[in-house]
């Protein structure tokens, strides 16, 4: 892509006008959007607000007079659409692990006879680790969890598999995982599904009602902009409600929760999944920033992304000096999220190289340079900055540094 076409491919991009709508600082480019999503600039707004009037003027009466009590239902209904729920099957709530506990442990109620929770070993350590944690504390007589490699997952579902608990895009290559395939094959086994939506929410069109998913989880912090710890949330298909609790079963589950009853009955439906008092700053944050998704279609986000990282590893594989990288990422688009992940045995200090000169990319164990690319604030010229960044830094091997090598608590 020469000059005038890569200026002519960021003018008749549909979605172009949105990266004014985000702080991004000046002389950078920020390819870390599948880790941690800048601001929008009407979520600094709507949070000065929430601080400055609703907390700091009407205090507690904001549970009411501004409808803190119904955010985790608000922000989950506009997160709904973007996934492919039907209302009444999401609610916002807590963190992802926590709400993989819930919906394991859920998924364990409805089909006793079945303990096999099924996973691959690439999946996002915080869902295995779940998991983990369950067997230890039910008891390998009521939960076993068994991981296996990604490729050999549909041969491993079985008659005995209660659960596959998978990652609709993988963390560390960017492969989509087939959900589709991987539903079906399950259903015919007798098993459920849940996936995990965090590195695809926001950027792959999902359809969690059409393909027949059981359960799902996400994050609001990547790719839908909600701030650093932004709340989770959770899908639960309608056939699963009001069949069991959800085991933490705290006083926001509760069907009269300032009835202050001594005994613990649950809403019915969704609502449950709610356990303790609602964080509203975060809810608020994560709300006023899926306001941003009412007039963007995620089929154009999905175009651009291919775009966007078709563009990216063409650069790579046509550079002599990024010869020693591998592209880890699936080169078929279609298999593709929106990252592309390269490796290389110096790939933290290849990283910090970038970052320092004003890329902003991460790092992934073991050797995975990640370059998280969102649609709605990325452009053309960003891959092309990026790319001749690196070539510049490998070539001259600016990443030997010292400096570069000394080890950052998150990478």
């Amino acid at each position: 892509m020469n000059q005038d076409d890569l200026l002519l491919a960021d003018t008749n991009d549909v979605l172009s006008t949105l990266r004014d709508l985000f702080y991004l600082p000046p002389n950078t480019v920020y390819l870390d959007g599948n880790s941690l999503g800048p601001l929008l600039k009407r979520v600094e707004s709507r949070l000065q607000k929430t601080i400055r009037e609703e907390w700091g003027q009407d205090l507690i009466a904001s549970w009411n007079s501004h409808n803190w009590i119904d955010l985790p239902v608000k922000v989950a209904e506009k997160i709904a659409p973007l996934v492919g729920a039907a209302k009444g099957q999401v609610i916002c709530a807590d963190s992802v692990s926590v709400n993989l506990f819930k919906l394991l442990v859920t998924a364990l109620q409805l089909n006793p006879k079945r303990t096999r929770v099924l996973s691959v070993e690439e999946t996002f350590p915080t869902d295995l680790y779940m998991a983990q944690g369950l067997q230890k504390l039910l008891g390998e007589a009521r939960c076993t969890l068994s991981r296996v490699k990604e490729a050999s997952l549909i041969e491993e579902i079985n008659d005995e598999t209660n659960l596959i608990m998978i990652s609709h895009v993988n963390f560390r290559s960017g492969y989509v995982n087939d959900l589709k395939v991987i539903t079906e094959t399950a259903h015919r086994h007798g098993a459920m599904v849940l996936v995990d939506l965090s590195h695809s929410a926001g950027v792959i069109p999902i359809e969690l009602d059409a393909l027949g998913v059981d359960f799902a989880v996400g994050c609001g912090y990547k790719f839908l902009n909600g701030g650093p710890g932004a709340p989770a949330f959770l899908y639960v298909n309608q056939r699963h409600q009001n069949k069991v609790e959800q085991p933490l079963s705290g006083w926001m589950g509760h069907r009269s929760p300032f009835d202050f009853s001594a005994d613990y009955i649950p809403r019915p439906g969704i609502a449950q999944y709610q356990s303790g008092t609602p964080g509203i700053i975060g809810l608020s944050a994560l709300d006023e920033a899926m306001t941003l998704w009412a007039d963007i279609d995620i089929q154009d986000v999905r175009r651009k992304s291919s775009a966007l990282t078709s563009l990216f590893i063409d650069k790579v594989q046509n550079a002599a000096e990024l010869s020693d990288l591998e592209i880890v990422s699936p080169l078929d688009v279609e298999t593709r999220g929106s990252q592309v992940s390269l490796s290389h045995p110096d790939g933290y200090e290849i990283v910090q190289a970038m970052i320092a000169s004003g890329v902003i990319c991460d790092y992934r164990e073991p050797e995975v340079l990640r370059f998280g690319i969102a649609p709605l604030y990325n452009s053309f010229e960003d891959i092309i900055r990026a790319v001749d960044l690196m070539k510049d830094i490998v070539k001259n091997k600016r990443y030997r540094d010292p400096a570069f090598g000394d080890r950052n608590d998150v990478t």
